[in-house]
């Protein structure tokens, strides 16, 4: 990349769209869609993020269509739901800030009891333990039809988005959700042109790429969330993100979101820090589920130490590969880590547990340099999203 690095906190664009500063606040689920509705909770989440200094703030997981929710509570992009996230974005606008709003389907990684097929569906036969206790503990394989109405509805989905008055979108192409398990090589067993070769397994996320870009044209930015690595022995690895990206930069995406991990398989490879086992069982409404969490839990979520900046060596990788504008996410908890993922090259810092502790962190990093997140990285907050929404525990006791 070369020249001098760049100054995280002066304006800067992403596309077309001019921001005032280079941190976005990254996609983390807030459990404020009570009934899949946005409240006046997200609204005030988002837009004390954007008054704290936030350039880009990303409200996450909205599904780009009613079989794509993981469950029936979760935001889902129909003509109902523009106004009430058009709330959502007038709040952000008017301090400051600009919105994107991430887009995905679920595949076969969910327990929604509203799907319109007894079994949800991915790129393979699959056993869905997340989905058990709903009764749908299988994933089937998508056939042509399906496949071929996936970008249709992000797409449309992209669209009115736009209405809504988000100023870019963000593709989930990660974390174990629809197009990830396409890309992963242990999901995706398929031996058809959407299996197989690294070309082939991207293919439906390129698609929905295309299909976003032509039906918003070049004047809102797409960003897509890739894994670097699914976190686990036969997932996608840091070779197959690369020429991910490449893909991606061919195609014609303005930023990518550099990230990883598996929700169904490696959910902690993202959260690194503490394990809050007890907080999620007490967060778990199914009691099926509090008794697999109590019983294998240790097992099957594995603990990953923390460790400030902690995907930026494999970002590297991703960085050296293509010169389109890229994310880096991971650990960043204070000015310090900001100015040296600018020093390496990054175009942009995605920030998630440290503006949940801080909303106000951009404002005091601009004007102090040894300004950090008060985060301990005990994760409890992951617990918080399923009680009433994702919330610090060091503000004390929820309110009642």
């Amino acid at each position: 990349m070369g020249g001098a690095a760049r100054d995280a906190f002066a304006p800067a664009r992403l596309g077309a769209l001019a921001l005032r500063n280079r941190v976005i606040k990254t996609a983390t689920y807030e459990g404020m869609c009570p009934g899949g509705v946005p409240s006046d909770a997200l609204v005030e989440h988002h837009r004390r993020l954007a008054a704290g200094g936030v350039a880009l703030t990303t409200v996450a997981y909205c599904a780009v269509a009613p079989d794509g929710r993981t469950f029936a509570e979760q935001l889902v992009m129909r003509p109902a739901t523009v106004a009430p996230l058009r709330r959502v974005t007038d709040a952000v606008h008017a301090a400051g800030g600009a919105a994107s709003l991430q887009l995905g389907h679920c595949g076969w990684f969910t327990k929604n009891k509203e799907l319109s097929t007894w079994l949800p569906r991915g790129p393979s036969l699959v056993v869905n333990q997340y989905g058990i206790s709903a009764g749908k503990p299988f994933g089937l394989a998508m056939g042509e039809r399906e496949l071929a109405q996936v970008p249709v509805e992000f797409a449309r989905a992209a669209v009115l988005a736009r209405e809504a008055g988000f100023d870019a979108v963000e593709l989930h192409l990660g974390h174990g959700y629809l197009l990830s398990q396409f890309l992963s090589p242990a999901t995706n067993r398929r031996t058809d042109r959407w299996g197989g070769s690294l070309a082939n397994r991207a293919r439906l996320s390129l698609e929905a790429l295309r299909c976003v870009r032509e039906a918003l044209g070049s004047g809102t930015p797409i960003l897509c969330k890739v894994n670097l690595r699914d976190g686990f022995r036969g997932g996608l690895e840091l070779d197959d993100c690369v020429a991910l990206a490449r893909l991606l930069e061919a195609d014609g995406a303005d930023a990518l979101v550099l990230s990883g991990g598996f929700t169904s398989r490696s959910p902690f490879y993202l959260f690194r820090g503490r394990r809050p086992l007890a907080e999620m069982i007490a967060a778990e409404p199914s009691r099926l589920q509090k008794l697999a969490l109590r019983w294998f839990g240790a097992r099957v979520i594995r603990e990953y130490p923390f460790e400030e900046m902690f995907f930026l060596e494999q970002a590297r990788a991703v960085r050296a590969a293509v010169r389109m504008p890229l994310v880096l996410l991971g650990g960043i908890v204070s000015r310090a880590n900001v100015d040296r993922a600018m020093a390496e090259g990054f175009d942009f810092v995605a920030l998630g547990r440290a503006l949940i502790a801080d909303p106000d962190l951009v404002e005091r990093m601009r004007v102090d340099a040894s300004a950090r997140s008060r985060c301990t990285h005990c994760n409890a907050c992951v617990a918080e999203m399923d009680t009433g929404g994702v919330r610090c525990v060091l503000d004390g006791p929820r309110p009642h």
